[in-house]
Protein backbone atom coordinates (compact mmCIF):
# COMPACT_ATOMS: atom_id res chain seq x y z
CA UNK A 1 0.00 0.00 0.00
CA UNK A 2 3.04 1.98 0.17
CA UNK A 3 2.21 3.04 -3.47
CA UNK A 4 0.14 5.77 -2.40
CA UNK A 5 3.45 7.64 -2.09
CA UNK A 6 3.38 8.55 -5.28
CA UNK A 7 1.06 10.82 -5.69
CA UNK A 8 1.57 11.56 -9.29
CA UNK A 9 1.36 8.42 -10.70
CA UNK A 10 -2.07 7.51 -8.49
CA UNK A 11 -3.15 10.47 -10.27
CA UNK A 12 -1.70 9.48 -13.65
CA UNK A 13 -4.17 6.36 -13.16
CA UNK A 14 -7.35 7.91 -12.06
CA UNK A 15 -9.44 9.57 -14.79
CA UNK A 16 -9.48 13.58 -14.70
CA UNK A 17 -11.87 14.91 -12.89
CA UNK A 18 -12.66 17.65 -16.41
CA UNK A 19 -14.25 14.93 -18.35
CA UNK A 20 -17.64 14.07 -19.06
CA UNK A 21 -18.93 12.95 -15.49
CA UNK A 22 -22.11 10.68 -16.95
CA UNK A 23 -23.41 10.19 -12.73
CA UNK A 24 -26.60 11.15 -10.81
CA UNK A 25 -24.57 11.34 -7.50
CA UNK A 26 -20.91 11.40 -6.39
CA UNK A 27 -18.80 10.80 -3.39
CA UNK A 28 -15.57 10.98 -2.30
CA UNK A 29 -12.63 8.48 -1.50
CA UNK A 30 -10.60 11.20 0.92
CA UNK A 31 -6.93 10.18 1.55
CA UNK A 32 -4.64 11.41 4.23
CA UNK A 33 -1.12 9.71 4.38
CA UNK A 34 0.33 9.23 7.98
CA UNK A 35 3.60 7.35 8.05
CA UNK A 36 2.99 6.56 4.44
CA UNK A 37 -0.12 4.71 5.07
CA UNK A 38 -3.23 5.70 3.17
CA UNK A 39 -6.06 6.78 5.69
CA UNK A 40 -9.63 7.00 3.89
CA UNK A 41 -12.32 9.10 5.46
CA UNK A 42 -15.43 6.71 6.14
CA UNK A 43 -18.99 7.72 7.53
CA UNK A 44 -21.56 6.10 9.53
CA UNK A 45 -25.26 6.94 8.18
CA UNK A 46 -27.90 7.53 10.85
CA UNK A 47 -30.43 4.86 11.18
CA UNK A 48 -33.54 6.00 9.31
CA UNK A 49 -36.53 4.07 7.82
CA UNK A 50 -36.69 5.47 4.82
CA UNK A 51 -33.04 5.81 3.64
CA UNK A 52 -32.27 2.66 2.04
CA UNK A 53 -28.42 2.74 3.05
CA UNK A 54 -29.47 3.37 6.89
CA UNK A 55 -26.69 2.96 9.27
CA UNK A 56 -24.48 1.74 6.69
CA UNK A 57 -20.87 2.74 6.79
CA UNK A 58 -19.88 5.08 3.85
CA UNK A 59 -18.02 7.39 1.97
CA UNK A 60 -19.34 10.97 1.96
CA UNK A 61 -21.30 12.42 -0.57
CA UNK A 62 -24.90 12.35 -2.52
CA UNK A 63 -27.23 13.09 -5.40
CA UNK A 64 -26.53 15.63 -8.25
CA UNK A 65 -28.86 19.06 -6.86
CA UNK A 66 -29.63 20.51 -10.81
CA UNK A 67 -28.06 23.72 -9.78
CA UNK A 68 -24.91 22.17 -9.45
CA UNK A 69 -22.83 22.77 -12.76
CA UNK A 70 -20.54 19.29 -12.50
CA UNK A 71 -20.35 16.52 -10.31
CA UNK A 72 -17.15 17.65 -8.79
CA UNK A 73 -19.61 20.58 -7.41
CA UNK A 74 -21.78 18.06 -6.00
CA UNK A 75 -19.41 15.86 -4.10
CA UNK A 76 -17.54 19.46 -2.89
CA UNK A 77 -21.23 20.60 -1.65
CA UNK A 78 -22.24 17.21 -0.54
CA UNK A 79 -19.27 16.54 1.87
CA UNK A 80 -19.37 20.26 3.07
CA UNK A 81 -22.54 19.75 3.67
CA UNK A 82 -22.28 16.39 5.39
CA UNK A 83 -18.87 17.03 7.31
CA UNK A 84 -18.05 20.41 7.22
CA UNK A 85 -14.96 19.45 4.69
CA UNK A 86 -14.60 22.11 1.90
CA UNK A 87 -12.63 20.23 -0.75
CA UNK A 88 -12.05 23.16 -2.54
CA UNK A 89 -9.80 24.16 0.15
CA UNK A 90 -6.95 22.31 1.43
CA UNK A 91 -7.50 19.25 -0.62
CA UNK A 92 -5.99 18.02 -3.88
CA UNK A 93 -8.71 16.45 -6.16
CA UNK A 94 -6.48 13.14 -7.82
CA UNK A 95 -8.69 12.34 -10.46
CA UNK A 96 -12.41 9.86 -10.37
CA UNK A 97 -12.30 6.57 -10.57
CA UNK A 98 -14.69 4.48 -13.17
CA UNK A 99 -18.76 5.42 -12.56
CA UNK A 100 -20.64 2.63 -10.68
CA UNK A 101 -24.55 1.74 -10.66
CA UNK A 102 -25.79 1.29 -7.07
CA UNK A 103 -27.54 -2.49 -7.20
CA UNK A 104 -30.71 -0.99 -4.41
CA UNK A 105 -31.31 1.74 -7.07
CA UNK A 106 -29.75 0.13 -9.91
CA UNK A 107 -30.98 3.78 -12.02
CA UNK A 108 -28.26 5.48 -10.02
CA UNK A 109 -25.00 5.96 -11.13
CA UNK A 110 -22.62 7.12 -8.94
CA UNK A 111 -18.97 8.40 -9.90
CA UNK A 112 -16.24 7.95 -7.15
CA UNK A 113 -13.93 11.09 -6.61
CA UNK A 114 -10.28 10.51 -5.29
CA UNK A 115 -9.37 13.43 -2.96
CA UNK A 116 -6.17 14.53 -0.67
CA UNK A 117 -6.21 16.23 1.84
CA UNK A 118 -3.72 18.60 2.88
CA UNK A 119 -4.43 20.32 6.13
CA UNK A 120 -6.32 18.12 9.18
CA UNK A 121 -10.19 19.43 8.53
CA UNK A 122 -12.16 20.18 11.30
CA UNK A 123 -15.25 17.68 11.42
CA UNK A 124 -18.59 18.58 11.99
CA UNK A 125 -21.15 16.01 10.96
CA UNK A 126 -24.74 16.84 9.73
CA UNK A 127 -27.92 15.36 11.11
CA UNK A 128 -27.47 12.26 8.09
CA UNK A 129 -24.31 10.94 9.89
CA UNK A 130 -24.04 9.37 13.47
CA UNK A 131 -20.25 9.12 13.19
CA UNK A 132 -16.64 9.29 11.18
CA UNK A 133 -13.28 7.29 11.35
CA UNK A 134 -9.92 7.74 9.72
CA UNK A 135 -9.26 3.94 8.24
CA UNK A 136 -5.91 2.85 7.17
CA UNK A 137 -6.52 1.24 4.12
CA UNK A 138 -3.31 -1.47 4.75
CA UNK A 139 -5.49 -2.41 8.02
CA UNK A 140 -8.93 -2.37 6.63
CA UNK A 141 -7.47 -5.05 3.35
CA UNK A 142 -6.11 -7.23 6.36
CA UNK A 143 -10.08 -7.25 7.80
CA UNK A 144 -11.62 -8.68 4.22
CA UNK A 145 -13.98 -10.76 4.86
CA UNK A 146 -17.92 -11.46 4.44
CA UNK A 147 -20.97 -9.89 6.35
CA UNK A 148 -23.95 -11.84 6.65
CA UNK A 149 -27.60 -10.33 6.00
CA UNK A 150 -31.35 -11.97 5.86
CA UNK A 151 -30.93 -11.29 2.69
CA UNK A 152 -27.47 -12.95 1.61
CA UNK A 153 -24.06 -12.98 2.16
CA UNK A 154 -22.01 -10.14 0.85
CA UNK A 155 -17.95 -9.66 0.56
CA UNK A 156 -16.97 -6.86 3.03
CA UNK A 157 -14.22 -4.62 5.49
CA UNK A 158 -14.70 -5.43 8.57
CA UNK A 159 -14.31 -2.22 10.98
CA UNK A 160 -15.66 -0.37 14.01
CA UNK A 161 -17.14 -2.91 15.27
CA UNK A 162 -19.55 -3.08 11.99
CA UNK A 163 -18.87 -4.27 7.74
CA UNK A 164 -18.26 -1.88 4.98
CA UNK A 165 -19.85 -3.60 2.07
CA UNK A 166 -22.12 -2.70 -0.90
CA UNK A 167 -21.17 -0.06 -3.14
CA UNK A 168 -18.79 1.56 -0.85
CA UNK A 169 -16.88 -1.94 -0.58
CA UNK A 170 -16.93 -2.05 -4.38
CA UNK A 171 -15.26 1.50 -4.46
CA UNK A 172 -12.46 0.83 -1.81
CA UNK A 173 -12.02 -2.60 -3.88
CA UNK A 174 -11.34 -1.10 -7.22
CA UNK A 175 -9.12 1.56 -5.24
CA UNK A 176 -6.92 -0.76 -3.90
CA UNK A 177 -6.64 -2.35 -7.36
CA UNK A 178 -5.67 0.69 -8.56
CA UNK A 179 -3.07 0.96 -5.81
CA UNK A 180 -1.72 -2.38 -6.38
CA UNK A 181 -0.92 -1.51 -10.59
CA UNK A 182 1.10 1.04 -9.29
CA UNK A 183 3.94 -1.45 -9.14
Amino acid sequence: MNCVDNIEKLSRKLKPTSEDQDADAAVVLLLKLIDRDPQILIVERIKNPTDPWSGQLALPGGKRDPKDRNLKQTVARETLEETNINLLDHCRFLGTMKTLRSTLKPEMRILPFVVLLEAEPAIKLNEELEDFAWLSLRELVKQKGTVEFDFGEFPAYHARNSAIWGLTFRILERFVHILECLH
